[in-house]
């Protein structure tokens, strides 16, 4: 007897000489994703749905709300699971591919930006206003988030509940902690019936198995093992599998580790890079391998190479895992309600950790008059809409050296 994920790999595959022409459209949405996973979203609905018919537009709202649902970054996993409606598992893992490789290659190189600036004695002070403009960032992330997961004053609360735990607490264990208080408490004060209603599932749990033994795995490897490049594959698989929803909310979980607890990198490094990626397209959890790379550095080149690879691959991995696993069911999983209710909780006590974040990056980043600016400009150079992000990093280095 086939299993849901063979009946999936099978039906309807595309023939061989569409899968470039697939793949040639995947690369057109990464050169031209820019922002979070709502602007993300647009692109997908602009050229997967309106100029190529992949799939239908409800299709597409589906696998957003599958997506959300599940840890990792939602955009990547979205359209992951049209290449896997496309072609299956293996279309799956080449429109990764092509969707990130561009800017994980451009944000590895970068994280030799330090050491090219110190050899060709070009003084750090120029890019100063990277990390002031990345609070900007933040800040209109947490403002756009809080107004979409904040739907009632139960959600609210959450919001602010998730915000001044994470502020006094910046463990790692404390943000999967809240994410599922989030959760937990939606489900028990949404006063409905019958949320675990039984469906028929099959899947295909060979994929479920490599994210657990690669998850416990990754935690016994990185307590024995004092090895640097260990550690970070660990922490970015454990990023990867911990997260809910886009960059952004990566953001405070990757910052209170990598600068507090371990101190791999300085503040102004961390927002340099969350920076300078807020200026390219593609997924922002390619922002791990300019991370891992920077973590790495100190070692020789070779290693800083590897540890941006650690970075990249570790905090994909989980969420492409999840999708194979996943997406087979996902017609009879989208029916247990208590899933879709989770979802609310879960994306409030989210939206107060990006708050929270930008309160902990500004005071990072330090209150002078100058920095202020930077924040507040880009602030409102992101509201209007009108002014292309990438135009606002190019503006931002620029007055890091005119200045």
């Amino acid at each position: 007897m086939h299993n849901a994920a063979d009946q999936t790999d099978t039906s309807h595959p595309p023939a061989p000489e569409s899968r470039l022409p697939f793949l040639r459209d995947v690369l057109i949405c990464s050169l031209g994703a820019y922002g979070g996973p709502e602007a993300h979203m647009s692109v997908f609905l602009d050229q997967m749905v309106a100029k190529r018919r992949y799939l239908e537009e409800q299709d597409l709202v589906e696998l957003i709300a599958l997506c959300s649902i599940l840890p990792g970054p939602t955009s990547t996993q979205t359209i992951v699971s049209i290449g896997y409606k496309m072609g299956g598992p293996s279309l799956a893992f080449f429109t990764m591919l092509v969707w990130a490789l561009p800017v994980l290659v451009v944000m590895s190189v970068l994280s030799f930006l330090y050491q090219f600036l110190d050899s060709r004695a070009i003084p750090f002070e120029v890019l100063r206003y990277i990390g002031p403009m990345a609070v900007g960032f933040i800040v209109v992330a947490a403002f756009r988030i809080g107004r979409k997961v904040v739907v009632d004053r139960t959600t609210a609360l959450l919001m602010l509940f998730g915000a001044v735990v994470t502020y006094f607490i910046r463990a790692p264990w404390i943000f999967p902690l809240v994410l599922v208080i989030g959760g937990v408490v939606t489900i028990l004060t949404s006063g409905e019936r019958n949320l675990w209603n039984r469906v028929a599932l099959n899947p295909p749990w060979r994929y479920l198995v490599a994210f657990a033994v690669l998850a416990l795995g990754g935690v016994v490897a990185a307590t024995v093992s004092g090895a640097r490049l260990v550690q970070l594959f660990e922490s970015f698989y454990r990023y990867g599998y911990l997260v809910f929803g886009g960059g952004q909310v990566v953001v405070p979980v990757m910052h209170s580790e990598l600068v507090h607890v371990r101190g791999f990198m300085t503040n102004q490094e961390f927002l340099t890079g969350y920076g300078l990626v807020q200026g390219l397209p593609g997924p922002m959890f390619s922002f791990a391998a300019y991370a891992g790379g920077m973590a790495a550095r100190g070692f020789g080149t070779t290693v800083q190479i590897i540890g941006a690879i650690a970075g990249g691959i570790g905090i994909f991995l989980p969420g492409l895992l999840l999708i194979y696993f996943v997406y087979p069911i996902w017609e009879s999983l989208k029916e247990i309600r208590a899933i879709r209710i989770a979802l609310k909780g879960v994306g409030a006590i989210a939206g107060g950790m990006i708050a929270v974040a930008a309160v902990i990056l500004a005071q990072a980043s330090g209150f002078q008059i100058n920095n202020l600016i930077v924040t507040v400009a880009a602030i409102l150079l992101l509201l209007w809409k009108r002014f292309p992000a990438p135009l606002i990093v190019a503006s931002a280095l620029a007055a890091g050296f005119l200045v």
